[in-house]
């Protein structure tokens, strides 16, 4: 039995990580490229924020640095001059195709390091780690996180505060978010342990995935 969450007024679908995961290989399975699947989700973010100029997406590897990249093309198209700091190279396929459209469209992709200030950055975009960490916050990651809650920009965190465990809600240190916008569903962490206090305000994304029991 899938649980709810009431959220903004309506009763959400929540989900463990695993479930999600198994979402996602279905709708891919069923026949909706990853590719399209991470287009729509960077949509879903974009029409989620009232944009400001200049942009800052911290993106790491995986799935949710290629999210930050696709945001990325879609900022650029829109005339917000994002700037990416890349703390991993290690992305996913889909993330990699995104990265290239977004070098393509000029985006400037810089590597994260201790000289770089975020403090000219009205709007940051956390997409360093996804839903599916565990353990501790190592180095770099652990720094850009404390760069972040350090700074007075507005913070969108994509699918869950990076730093947070998706399932228990628990992490030190973690994003602190103003807003943050799940992908697909709702993860349980967003309501235990940490997540309510470091989450901000969450809205959801439907990007297509169907929903398969716990």
């Amino acid at each position: 039995m899938v649980e709810t969450q009431f959220v903004n007024g309506k009763a959400e679908p929540v989900v463990s990580v695993e479930t999600m995961r198994r979402c996602d290989a279905a709708a891919i399975a069923g026949g909706i490229p990853g590719r399209v699947l991470m287009g729509r989700a960077a949509q879903g973010i974009f029409a989620a924020v009232e944009w400001k100029r200049p942009v800052a997406i911290l993106a790491g590897g995986g799935n949710n640095g290629g999210d930050g990249y696709a945001l990325a093309c879609l900022l650029a198209q829109g005339g917000y001059a994002p700037v990416v700091y890349s703390l991993s190279e290690r992305l996913s396929p889909d993330g990699i195709y995104y990265r290239e459209q977004a070098q393509a469209l000029g985006v400037s992709i810089l590597p994260w390091g201790p000289e770089v200030s975020l403090e000219d950055f009205p709007i940051l975009v956390d997409a360093l780690l996804g839903t599916g960490f565990q353990g501790q916050v190592r180095s770099p990651l652990r720094e850009a996180i404390l760069a972040i809650n350090r700074s007075a920009a507005y913070v969108v965190s994509v699918d869950i505060s990076s730093g947070l465990n998706g399932d228990t809600g628990l992490g030190e240190p973690a994003v602190e978010a103003d807003l943050t916008v799940s992908i697909g569903y709702y993860k349980k962490g967003l309501f235990l342990g940490r997540g309510p206090a470091v989450s901000g305000r969450c809205v959801n994304v439907d990007i297509g995935i169907p929903l398969l029991e716990d």
